[in-house]
């Protein structure tokens, strides 16, 4: 018996000694509930930082115009009074912390570390399982998408796929092209986070902040509940009036400086502010920022991609336009479909998700990359355009598809230009609406196709699908770029503007702003409701900068050379290809003067 003791206790110390030194030993444990400690950056943290206080940030001169023009009253939207502190940002107010583990009930191996945060009551999962980080069309979120490792005793999380959030504030912000690094540190009953952001849009280097937080065995419940209601807030206010300040008009640009004797120029923020030697030089700050987008459109996949956005709604992510299926026991539904050339990838696509027909086709608007797959579609079954009565009962009970757009789009494509040929009788709408809206029922959904006039062009189009919760918004929306605004087909600034607010009033977030109605733009990721409003937000700013420039007897030329779109150029500039920035700026400029001269609304 002594002996089988012996040869267990030795086989135990070699399995110890082979081992890896991290596996060997166990992880410092991170449960429990905290309290944070507030000795550290206290001003920023309890009472709020001060108007136009940017020192020690390593902004660029966008992120110093944007944080310029941001009004405090933009809070009283009700669509941004519920506004989550992002991930690096929300650790560092009041809030009490819980942290615990997910384990596999089977193997007891922890899944995901988990935190509840009672600020805004959010859920924050760090997966520990080594999945991947997702596509970059998928959804960005208040907490974005973590995945954790230990290094030591020493918890690293790396997160990806944020939503546009303070970096302090006050108007200073992270774009949705920012990651974080963390790690969580303990030491018996402390626990320091320390966040390392690097945002390419805004910050010239990666920003460091430190938070510690004490053991607290004497939480109350009642502490960590906070739900969020919006209301109206101010009666009446024109749905595109966005509360903001013209460049150089802020009241509040040297309130910080003169209080509490701080040079101006160290105020402003910039990379040299955060350092000790800044105090023998002081000089201001100036990070010029490229026309450009700070990172490449993302590529797409080599193949027809497939994300379910939610419902019996999926999204195909292919090179074109974004496109949507709806299935069910009836068939297939069609929010456009793409290009041309990819039309054999898309239908192959569809069949994977459904082997029944595809029954309908909603063209959100004219262009080919949303409508190019029509006559592919239309030749499986054939058009409705074949048989004599359409618009019957007759057209929809046989074996064909119906092609639904606004009447617009059918004289688009019914007639060339001389840059556009003709397409074949085969690809038009079969069913075209003059009015606001059309309906239809399918699959056990009821589908609503809203016109948005005067936007892109002048046949545009939303799609909602009640059920699942989901809005295509055609080319109103693009988080990869300016939107496209052709003016030679009805399209006009102010038109979009008006388009995204229809969004904004068709959208209800499922919590604190967020989730609830999806919504998939023409080009770009899945989102919500809050990433329209900051869609929306920029396009008003700019708008209104553009009129007031107008005002001012500026020539196009002039506006162009003042750069009024410089503090969003980082996240969906141009100086080449098909759409750039300055084809953006005539655009809109020519749309407001044609337009008319309305006076801008701040």
């Amino acid at each position: 018996m002594a002996s089988s003791s012996r040869i267990l206790f030795s086989s135990a110390t070699l399995l110890v000694t082979l081992l890896p030194f991290g596996a060997a030993r166990a992880q410092i444990l991170l449960d429990g509930e905290w309290s944070p400690q507030f000795h550290e950056d206290q001003p920023e943290r309890i009472p709020g930082p001060e108007l136009v206080d940017y020192l020690g940030l390593p902004i660029n001169d966008a992120a110093r115009q944007r944080a310029e023009s941001w009004d405090a009253s933009r809070l009283t939207l009700p669509e941004e009074q519920c506004r989550v502190h992002v991930a690096p940002y929300i650790y560092r107010g009041p809030l009490d912390l819980r942290i615990w583990q997910e384990k596999d009930p089977e193997t007891q191996q922890v899944i995901a570390i988990k935190n509840y945060i009672s600020t805004w009551s959010q859920f924050r999962t760090i997966w520990m399982d080594g999945r991947p980080h997702p596509p970059d069309y998928a959804p960005h979120t208040w907490m974005g998408f973590s995945t954790g490792k230990w290094e030591g005793d020493v918890l690293t999380v790396a997160t990806t796929h944020l939503k546009t959030g303070w970096v302090r504030r006050n108007g200073v912000v992270m774009s949705d092209q920012a990651t974080m690094t963390e790690h969580f540190i303990r030491h018996g009953d402390y626990l320091t986070h320390v966040t390392i952001l690097k945002d390419p849009a805004y910050l010239t280097e990666p920003l460091i902040k430190t938070e510690d937080f004490l053991l607290n065995l004497h939480a109350s419940d009642a502490s960590w509940v906070y739900h969020c209601r919006s209301a109206e807030e101010i009666a009446n206010r024109p749905k595109d009036q966005i509360p903001n300040y013209l460049p150089g008009e802020n009241p509040f640009l040297r309130e910080f400086a003169n209080r509490h004797g701080v040079p101006e120029n160290a105020a402003l923020g910039g990379p040299e502010t955060m350092y000790p030697e800044y105090r023998s030089n002081m000089r201001q700050s100036a990070r010029p920022v490229s026309r450009d987008r700070v990172l490449p459109r993302p590529v797409p996949p080599a193949e027809i991609a497939v994300q379910k956005v939610q419902g019996n709604v999926y999204l195909l992510v292919g090179d074109g336009a974004n496109l949507l299926v709806q299935t069910g026991e009836q068939g297939v539904l069609l929010v456009d479909s793409g290009t041309e050339e990819v039309s054999a990838k898309m239908l192959a696509a569809v069949r994977k998700l459904s082997e029944r027909p595809i029954r309908w086709i909603l063209n959100t608007g004219p262009d080919a990359d949303h409508v190019g797959g029509n006559l592919a579609v239309a030749n499986i079954l054939g058009s409705s355009r074949h048989i004599a009565l359409v618009n019957t009962p007759f057209s929809t009970a046989v074996n064909n598809v119906e092609i639904v757009a606004s009447d617009a789009v059918l004289a688009r494509m019914s007639a060339a230009d001389g840059t556009r040929p003709m397409y074949p009788v085969e690809a038009w709408p079969t069913e075209t609406f003059v009015g606001n809206k059309d309906e239809v029922f399918f699959d056990g959904e009821a589908i609503e196709m809203w016109h948005a006039p005067a936007a892109h062009t002048d046949g545009d189009s939303l799609v909602f699908f009640r059920r699942s919760d989901v809005i295509a918004t055609g080319d109103l929306f693009d988080t990869d770029q300016y939107p496209v605004i052709d003016v030679t087909r009805g399209g006009s600034l102010q038109g979009i503007i008006n388009g995204l607010n229809h969004v904004i009033d068709l959208a209800i977030p499922e919590f604190e702003e967020e989730g609830g109605t999806m919504v998939v733009p023409g080009h770009g990721r899945i989102c919500d409701e809050i990433d329209v409003v900051e869609y929306r937000d920029m396009l008003t700013i700019i708008r209104d900068r553009l009129l007031a420039m107008i005002h001012k007897g500026m020539t196009l030329q002039q506006i162009q050379a003042a750069r009024p779109t410089l503090d969003y150029d980082p996240l969906y500039g141009a100086t080449s290809g098909a759409w750039t920035t300055d084809q953006f700026v005539e655009a809109a400029y020519r749309s407001l003067m044609r337009d008319g001269k309305p006076t801008a609304s701040r």
